[in-house]
């Protein structure tokens, strides 16, 4: 083993006290050993759940018998990457195994049936088929959240170095910094001296150059590098991948076209050639009325559940300060088309003539955003907080102006300044929520959250829309990033 440069070892002695706190090893295995024992816990308990509590003869026989379903669905987890994804993906989460654990539980289903058939099981009948299905997908998904949070929370962050720079390694950088959900710490870049002197690198200690690699590596107990395409060219990225594969190091890449193409990009194989597949830059009509109905039934439903709050809402709102409820602003939707949006008022009544003021008072050239904006009311607060005060978007849902998910609907003035490529954000309804929504609302700068809007309608899919109304709920219960 080479030693370390005396600047790389002096420099990451002097960020040892920030990374103290950092894991040094081993959370992958644990992650897995975490995630294989809830699974089994949970399938037994939703076996159990499926043939001991309906009243039928034999069921403690039954049971032990319908044991086999424990094996079945462990290895399909496993041949379903529900043990692996971890590894590959930075931002990986439960919600993003419920489409593999979906298919992974229909086929473990159909094999318990089919196993019931032949042995002394005796043949379920299609009740306790479904109870043992849908215990398995309830009782694995909590098993699944339990096993990570424990895992995070005991296990501490992991630490990853970073090679290269550039404003995407810079964004990365700062979004891993304000999203400690990861758990996942850069702690410092490995360089040529020349680029030093970049200004579109990142602010972290230089560690070292690439050849230093396996010695960082093991010093700091850095278990991810991270490489930006923009300083690494091919055929040494190839070189340097071998080395962190025999080394045992993760590897995440951030491509050139990543601003371009975002997550939906399939990978192609055409006799051994590695071609990129883009998503064609339309929706099908049939992607669309697949949207809008699961718009209108997730809207009426959620309209008629939080009726009894916008009515609570309502009365507070005309007891806290004098003026109409509800508040209606004009913004840009669907191919540029103007629609009424409609809010809970939050606040007072001559807010909008007040804007033009506090402009010159924003932390954000590109549209008005304030630390404390002395025209919310003190019922107002309370309400974004929770988001209430959009419920009435739902009724924009409903008239077909808005969708569910969606990009950030714009006034107008803001929505002047989205120009060129970014204007393929309107190709799509504009959402009551979206990646804008989810990854920090007002913490977002304005021109990221257009890239994500765009990013948004290039990779537009059903199961997408769902992933992100699940991820909108934490974010709303936690009041994160509201105005």
């Amino acid at each position: 083993m080479t030693t370390l440069p005396a600047t790389a070892a002096a420099e990451f002695g002097e960020s040892s006290s920030e990374t103290a706190r950092v894991v040094r090893g081993g959370y992958d295995p644990a992650v897995r050993r975490l995630l294989l024992l809830g699974d089994a816990l949970a399938v037994v308990l939703a076996l159990a759940v499926a043939l001991l509590i309906p009243s039928a003869p034999a069921r403690g026989h039954r049971f032990v018998w319908g044991l086999v379903a424990l094996p079945v669905m462990l290895i399909l987890f496993k041949l379903y990457g529900l043990y692996d994804r971890d590894v590959k993906r930075i931002s990986h989460s439960t919600v993003d195994d419920l489409p593999w654990l979906f298919h992974a539980t229909v086929i473990g289903a159909l094999i318990v049936w089919l196993f019931s058939r032949l042995t002394p099981l005796h043949r379920l009948d299609f009740a306790e088929i479904v109870l043992f299905g849908i215990g398995v997908m309830l009782l694995v998904t909590a098993a699944r959240v339990i096993a990570r949070t424990s895992a995070r929370r005991v296990l501490g962050w992991e630490a990853a170095l970073l090679v290269g720079g550039g404003d995407m390694a810079q964004a990365l950088v700062n979004k891993l910094a304000a999203h400690p959900e990861y758990r996942l710490q850069v702690i410092g870049r490995l360089s040529r001296p020349h680029t030093d002197h970049d200004s579109a690198r990142p602010d972290l200690p230089r560690l070292g150059s690439l050849e230093d690699l396996e010695d960082v590596a093991a010093l700091s107990g850095a278990t991810r590098v991270v490489f930006s395409a923009r300083d690494v060219d091919e055929s040494e990225l190839e070189r340097v991948l071998q080395r962190c594969r025999a080394s045992s190091l993760k590897v995440s890449v951030l491509p050139g076209l990543a601003d371009v193409l975002g997550p939906g990009v399939e990978i192609d194989d055409v006799e051994g050639v590695t071609v990129l597949g883009v998503n064609p830059p339309w929706l099908p009509r049939s992607s669309r009325a697949m949207k809008r109905a699961m718009d209108i039934a997730v809207a009426a439903s959620l309209l008629l559940l939080s009726a009894p709050v916008m009515v609570a809402s309502a009365i507070v709102i005309k007891l806290d300060s004098s003026g109409p409820i509800f508040f209606a602003q004009e913004r840009v939707g669907k191919g540029g088309r103007r629609f009424r949006l409609f809010k809970l008022r939050t606040m007072v009544v001559d807010a909008e003539a007040r804007r033009a003021q506090l402009l010159a008072q924003s932390t954000d050239p590109d549209w008005l955003k304030l630390e404390r904006d002395p025209r919310v009311t003190r019922v107002g607060r309370r309400l974004r907080r929770l988001s209430l005060d959009e419920l009435p978007q739902l009724w924009n849902v409903l008239r077909g102006e808005m969708s569910m998910v969606g990009p950030r609907p714009l006034i107008p003035t803001e929505d002047d300044r989205v120009l060129g490529w970014a204007r393929g954000r309107l190709d799509l309804t504009p959402g009551i929520t979206g990646y804008w929504q989810v990854l920090g609302r007002t913490r977002i700068p304005f021109e990221e959250m257009v890239k994500l809007d765009y990013l948004y309608v290039m990779n537009w899919s059903l199961w997408e829309d769902a992933r992100l109304m699940f991820r909108t709920l934490p974010v709303v219960v936690g009041g994160h990033g509201a105005n």
